[in-house]
C-alpha cells in the first residue's frame, strides 16, 4: 500500500467550519470514587492531525488517552470516532492502536515477529502479513535489523519497532502515550522529526500525551492544555505561546514574566496599567477594552525584552535592576534580573557571536524595555 502524500498547502482544517471532526469528544467526564480525572471534556480533532495533550502529572491526559483507546469507560459522555459512537465498543474492536510509554515488545521474538503479532492475531494471510511487515519496515527504517530481538537493539530502534507494529493494522486513529519519554536528548529531538515525518506520510491522525513542552511544540499541529481534568486551551503551538488565554497556560508554555497591575486607563487598544512589582507603567495593546480598576496581569516572554546599560526614552514599558543570575547555554544567555521592588524578570539573549565571558556580569545595573505589542494583558 503506498501512503497518500500530504499536500503542500496550510493545513488548518479546524478553520472551516464546514469540515467534520475526525474524532469528537463530547462531555466526557471520568472519576474514580469522588476523584475526577476527567472532568467534562469537549474537543474536535481532525484527520491527518497531529495532535497533542499536554500538561503535568495527574493532569489527566493520560486517563483521557486511555479512554479514546477503549482501556477505560467514561462516567458520562460520548466518544465519536470517524462519524461513529465508540463509547461503549471494546478496545479490540476500535480503529484505534497505541503505542505505549515502555514500547511493550515481545522480548522472545525478533522485529519482524513483533511487527507481524497483531496481523496474525487477526490471521491475515502469510503472504499479506510478509508483505505489510516489509512496508512498516522500511518505513521505520528498520529493516537491516528484522532478525534481531528487542534486547539487541537501542532505545531508538526500540521506539521504531513499537511505532512499526501499532502502524502495521493501519488503524483510523494512533495513541501515543509519551512516545519519547525514555530517550535521550539528542535521539529524542531526532526523533521528533522522524515521528512527523512518518504521521504526514502515512495520512494517520496521531493523537501524543507528553508532559514535555518542547517535544509537544516542535511535534503537534494543535495543542490542548490540560489542568485537573480540564482543557484549559486549544491552539497551535505559536498561538498557545504567543497568545495564552490564562496565567497558568502563559507560566506553563515556557518562561514567562508576570506582572500584576491594575488598568489606569484605555486608549483606543491600548491599555495604560500600573504595577507596583516594577514600580511603574505599562502601555500595552489589548483588543477587548477594560475599565479603569480592573485587575489583570502582563506576561512578558524572556526573549521579548531588550537590555540596555544606559536608561531607555520614554516612561512606560521600562524597568531598572541588577544582574542577579546568570546561565550561559551557549546559544542563548538567561538573565535575572532583581529590580528595585523585588520582583525577578528572567531575560534571554541570543549569541550571535562567540564569547568567552557573559555579555552582562553579576550586580550589574540594567534597564529592561519592551514594545506594547510584545507582552499579553490577562484577566483570567
Amino acid at each position: 500500500m503506498a501512503f497518500p502524500k500530504r499536500e503542500q498547502t496550510r493545513f488548518e482544517p479546524w478553520q472551516d467550519p464546514a469540515t467534520r471532526p475526525f474524532l469528537r469528544i463530547e462531555n466526557v467526564t471520568k472519576t474514580f470514587d469522588d476523584l475526577y480525572a476527567v472532568d467534562a471534556v469537549t474537543l474536535n480533532v481532525y484527520q491527518g492531525e497531529f495532535f497533542a495533550m499536554l500538561g503535568a502529572s495527574g493532569c489527566g491526559k493520560s486517563t483521557l488517552l486511555r479512554l479514546l483507546a477503549g482501556l477505560e469507560r467514561p462516567t458520562a459522555g460520548r466518544i465519536i470516532i470517524d462519524g461513529q459512537d465508540m463509547t461503549e465498543v471494546p478496545p479490540y474492536e476500535r480503529p484505534v492502536n497505541m503505542m505505549f510509554q515502555s514500547y511493550a515488545l515481545f522480548p522472545h521474538m525478533s522485529v519482524e515477529q513483533n511487527v507481524a503479532f497483531g496481523l496474525r492475531q487477526e490471521r491475515m494471510p502469510r503472504g499479506a502479513v510478509r508483505e505489510r511487515v516489509a512496508e512498516m519496515l522500511e518505513l521505520v527504517r528498520m529493516t537491516p535489523l528484522a532478525r534481531r530481538r528487542p534486547d539487541q537493539l537501542s532505545g531508538g530502534q526500540r521506539q521504531r519497532v513499537a511505532l512499526a507494529r501499532s502502524l502495521a493494522k493501519h488503524p483510523k486513529l494512533l495513541l501515543l502515550d509519551e512516545p519519547l519519554g525514555a530517550l535521550d536528548r539528542k535521539l529524542r529531538e531526532h526523533t521528533q522529526f522522524e515521528l512527523v515525518n512518518i504521521q504526514e506520510r502515512t495520512g494517520i491522525t496521531f493523537i501524543m500525551v507528553t508532559h514535555d513542552q518542547e517535544e509537544a511544540m516542535t511535534m503537534s499541529t494543535r495543542i490542548a492544555v490540560m489542568e485537573a481534568g480540564r482543557i484549559i486551551q486549544v491552539g497551535t503551538p505559536a498561538n498557545i505561546y504567543e497568545y495564552p488565554s490564562s496565567r497558568f497556560v502563559a507560566e506553563f508554555i515556557g518562561a514567562a514574566n508576570v506582572f500584576e497591575g491594575r488598568v489606569v486607563a484605555d486608549h483606543d487598544g491600548r491599555l495604560l496599567i500600573h504595577s507596583e512589582a516594577i514600580r511603574g507603567d505599562l502601555l500595552m495593546e489589548h483588543a477587548q477594552p477594560l475599565a479603569p480598576g480592573t485587575p489583570v496581569t502582563v506576561a512578558l516572554r524572556p526573549e521579548k525584552l531588550v537590555v540596555s546599560e544606559s536608561e531607555p526614552e520614554g516612561e512606560v514599558n521600562r524597568v531598572v535592576g541588577t544582574v542577579a543570575e546568570i546561565a550561559y547555554l551557549g546559544d542563548v544567555s538567561i538573565y535575572h534580573v532583581r529590580t528595585a521592588g523585588g520582583q525577578v524578570v528572567q531575560v534571554q539573549l541570543t549569541n550571535i557571536s562567540r564569547l568567552s565571558q557573559p555579555r552582562l556580569t553579576w550586580d550589574q545595573e540594567v534597564y529592561l524595555s519592551w514594545q506594547p505589542g510584545s507582552g499579553v494583558v490577562l484577566t483570567a
